[in-house]
């Protein structure tokens, strides 16, 4: 029981943390996440972009198309199947994901250093492997 209570305690705190810091978010959620899937994973399909961010083709197809007329993210014939297109992060794209990712670092440090000591600030860093390590088993290879 006492393992359930610390799991839960856990969700509700990140999924607090979460909606907190989207709340400074400038960009849209679902930009945002697939601007993020290509910067870190490369090329992908509209597809593939819906299934791991869990969302339907049509709300990742509505969000990739705004990405494109905005000039975040280019469509290219799929080398390999001429049926699909690839979607690629584009240089502005990529400058637009940086500076949203610095902005919400900054105003998560600044909330970090005027909530917590130096202590605090300590065990929080030393929680970030762990909870890298929890998601990295939840989500698997």
């Amino acid at each position: 029981m006492e393992d359930d209570a610390l799991a839960e305690d856990l969700r509700q705190a990140i999924g607090e943390l979460v909606r907190a810091v989207r709340t400074a978010d400038t960009m849209p959620p679902g930009e945002a996440a697939i601007l993020g899937h290509l910067d870190r994973s490369g090329p992908q399909t509209t597809a593939a972009l819906a299934h791991r961010r869990g969302v339907t083709h049509q709300s990742a197809a509505k969000s990739v198309k705004e990405l494109i007329d905005r000039g975040s993210v280019r469509a290219e014939p799929h080398a390999g199947d001429g049926r699909k297109i690839l979607l690629h992060l584009t240089d502005a794209g990529r400058t637009r994901l940086q500076q949203e990712r610095s902005r919400r670092a900054t105003w998560l440090n600044a909330a970090i250093a005027d909530a917590l000591d130096h202590h605090e600030r300590r065990q929080l860093r030393d929680c970030v492997p762990l909870l890298v390590r929890l998601t990295a088993h939840i989500t698997g290879p």
